[in-house]
């Protein structure tokens, strides 16, 4: 079950038996507050999802040519777009994570079991941490403002929080392939 920044807070008090208060009241004060920004980042994700997508294939090729080589696991069309699915799939729900500031739809969609179905399909897992840490700077640096390439403009201000927010969903995919 997907919790946002509100539904925590309750579940959190309910489980007390007491009203929400003190450290959760300013945590979602802080939530409230940065709610542009955090909708900002998120349109910056996917207004830019193709882009950052595909460059993080073209990373791994560019690093390994003999991917695409015959006998290479991205060697065919099918396998291409295939890989290109599985990462947008990753990013949308890490999209999705960002929007609510939890990242349990991330791990219970798009992470549970990725590992051992990659295993079972000899996905090269190595190639795949790799595209996910190319699309996690991309991420990042859209999120900051620091991308070259921009399709939209972000608000002004500090937006590392949420990059780091963004960054550590993507260590989560990581770590999950591991």
């Amino acid at each position: 079950m997907v919790l946002d920044a509100f539904s925590r807070a309750v579940v959190a008090a309910d489980s007390k038996t007491a009203y929400i208060g003190g450290a959760e009241l300013a945590a979602l004060k802080q939530y409230i507050a940065a709610g542009n920004k955090r909708l900002d980042a998120v349109n910056a994700i996917t207004s830019n999802a193709s882009c950052i997508v595909s460059d993080a294939l073209a990373g791994i090729v560019n690093e390994n040519p003999g991917l695409i080589s015959a006998g290479g696991n991205l060697y065919t069309n099918r396998r291409t777009a295939a890989c290109l699915r599985d990462l947008e799939i990753v990013l949308r729900y890490i999209a999705y994570a960002l929007l609510a500031g939890d990242s349990s739809v991330l791990e219970d969609r798009a992470l549970n079991g990725l590992k051992e179905t990659y295993i079972a399909l000899g996905v090269p897992v190595p190639s795949t941490v790799r595209a996910m840490n190319i699309a996690k700077a991309s991420v990042v640096a859209f999120i900051n403002n620091t991308a070259s390439k921009r399709k939209i403009d972000t608000p002004s201000g500090d937006c590392s929080a949420l990059a780091a927010e963004a960054a550590s969903y993507f260590d989560k995919a990581t770590a999950a392939l591991r």
